[in-house]
């Protein structure tokens, strides 16, 4: 019964903010401050699903300015929880065949995110180039997933470097964000669903670094990440040890 009543609600939430969100952004079509405001707002969403999220944000990090955002992507639910933590003019980037989804590839495109051709390795390698351009021309940020698809439950998979290029192009810091494990976490049928923390890392510069440094930073990254994954894990355990 929770869990018809739990899509019952996600699916009016989500057709009604798709619906009058696309209405919303013809006015500023592909303003990549609509990026943020309905990130913030899908993880409001976590509630419903019994979700008490936590995010761990510096002081000062919506300050930061043009960055390369990049989290671990773990399954569906990245929607609801990680997407709390879109910084202010950060756009996305995703695949081409995203747009096609009903209502939610409309969103996607209009608010201002990227779709890069993953099929197409020509195009891929200059669409980075293109992201790199657009980071120092409309002094935006941009959040990928590194691995490049969801783990589902295989932990911290090795990253793909397209996001690491795009930061060293654009000679902006790479700034890591890491939620805590939720696979098979979140069960529809279940009220109490317990604690994900999301936390943002410091800055990784990429000042002065050429391509050269690619593997090294994106070696860096993924162990920072990995290391706070296993300690927001052990966070998590000990929260709900407690309650």
């Amino acid at each position: 019964m929770i869990a018809i009543l739990r899509i019952f609600v996600l699916a009016i939430f989500a057709l009604l903010t798709f619906i009058f969100g696309c209405t919303y952004c013809l006015f500023s079509p592909r303003n990549p401050k609509h990026v943020e405001t309905f990130a913030h707002l899908f993880s409001k969403m976590s509630i419903v699903l019994g979700v008490k999220l936590e995010l761990r944000v510096p002081e000062g990090a919506k300050e930061q300015g043009p960055s390369v955002y990049i989290a671990n992507h773990q399954n569906n639910w990245d929607l609801f929880t990680i997407s709390g933590v879109v910084m202010p003019r950060t756009v996305t980037v995703g695949k081409k065949s995203l747009v096609w989804i009903p209502l939610f590839g409309q969103l996607y495109w209009i608010t201002g995110n990227i779709l890069i051709d993953r099929a197409n390795k020509s195009k891929a390698a200059g669409t980075i180039t293109q992201v790199a351009n657009k980071i120092k021309e409309r002094s935006v940020s941009i959040w990928m997933f590194p691995e490049g698809t969801r783990s589902r439950g295989r932990g911290l998979l090795p990253f793909k470097t397209g996001a690491f290029h795009a930061a060293i192009a654009a000679q902006v810091p790479v700034v890591p964000m890491v939620c805590s494990t939720t696979h098979n976490k979140i069960k529809l049928n279940r009220w109490n669903n317990g604690h994900v923390i999301v936390e943002i890392l410091p800055p990784v510069s990429t000042e002065g670094m050429s391509k050269e440094g690619v593997r090294e930073l994106s070696t860096l990254c993924r162990e920072q990440m990995s290391q706070k994954i296993i300690e927001l894990d052990a966070e998590v355990a000990q929260l709900e040890r407690a309650s």
